[in-house]
């Protein structure tokens, strides 16, 4: 298998200034030697890029990646009318090497969710944006090559997590009593339910959400694994990115029940303790400051703790 090139600065720098003069657009930060180009320090699945202080170019590092960055494209397109929040605008995309794809994105003002709290403003920001996904036609989505995909099994974690918080123990990072908050009554009654799948992003990381000095969600970033599935899964993300309680909060506002607002944080705990815990044993390459900071908010207490007896709801259509 050919090794796919390594972009390196100069690459970019190239491949930006052609765009520019056909006529993408101009960037703030320009020289003569060409725009500033410089790498984006969060996330790993693309190498990215600022271009000037206007706009990010993202090179899909590997044809799974290209195939998923054109998904990516076509699903913006069909998200942007749902959602409250800002969505990337691409202003040119093509291949920087064959059959590797880039974007060159408009930049969506402000910090990050590690960088700035969000709001209580920010909460119905949040609440917007999954009430706008659960808006958008699932069957168009699916159409654009969205994969549909399973929920996860809460028991199958549970256990995982089980055996993770051991040795989270061993390590002094965590009271492995915790995990007996949730049961095995607790996963059978937090399981999914047929007719609940919706679009979800499936990676609303702090670095994914766009949020302003002032607290608000302004843009949600990076759609390339987005699936039609468990809503549960963005509750989960949202808990790890801003805490439980506001993830719950949101999810609450956006018209969530107690169920999927459970299951979502459930979800949270156990992903957070398993990665801690692969991090430890040098199998997992996240941050191991972030990977605790994620545990604590996932562990945040909220209000809603006690399981209770769920109804079935009615469904149309099953996972």
């Amino acid at each position: 298998m050919t090794q796919a090139p390594t972009p390196t600065a100069d690459t970019v720098r190239r491949l930006v200034s052609s765009l520019l003069k056909e006529g993408a657009g101009t960037t703030r930060g320009a020289t003569a030697a060409g725009p500033e180009v410089r790498p984006v320090a969060e996330g790993g699945e693309h190498s990215t890029w600022w271009v000037g202080t206007r706009h990010v170019l993202r090179l899909a590092p590997d044809r799974e990646a290209a195939l998923r960055q054109r998904r990516e494209l076509r699903l913006r397109d069909l998200v942007r009318p749902h959602l409250p929040i800002a969505v990337p605008t691409s202003v040119a995309h093509g291949e920087w090497a064959p059959g590797l794809t880039y974007t060159l994105d408009t930049k969506v003002p402000g910090g990050t969710a590690e960088q700035y709290d969000v709001s209580a403003v920010g909460e119905a920001d949040l609440a917007g944006l999954l009430t706008g996904l659960r808006e958008v036609p699932a069957r168009q989505a699916e159409t654009l090559g969205v994969p549909r995909t399973a929920p996860r099994s809460l028991e199958a974690l549970r256990r995982a997590a089980g055996r993770a918080a051991e040795r989270l123990a061993a390590a002094d990072e965590l009271d492995p009593l915790r995990l007996n908050q949730l049961t095995p009554q607790a996963a059978v009654q937090l399981a999914a339910q047929s007719g609940t799948a919706v679009l979800v992003h499936h990676g609303l990381k702090g670095e994914h959400l766009v949020v302003s000095a002032d607290g608000r969600v302004r843009g949600i970033l990076d759609w390339t694994d987005a699936a039609v599935g468990d809503p549960a899964e963005d509750i989960a993300g949202l808990a790890i990115a801003v805490g439980s309680p506001a993830a719950v909060r949101a999810a609450t506002l956006a018209g969530y029940a107690a169920r999927p607002c459970l299951r979502g944080l459930w979800l949270a705990r156990c992903d957070t303790v398993v990665r801690l815990a692969e991090q430890l044993k040098g199998q997992d390459a996240g941050p191991l400051s972030l990977l605790r900071l994620q545990l604590r908010r996932a562990w945040e207490a909220i209000l809603l703790e006690r399981v209770t007896e769920f109804r079935d709801e009615d469904a149309d259509e099953e996972f």
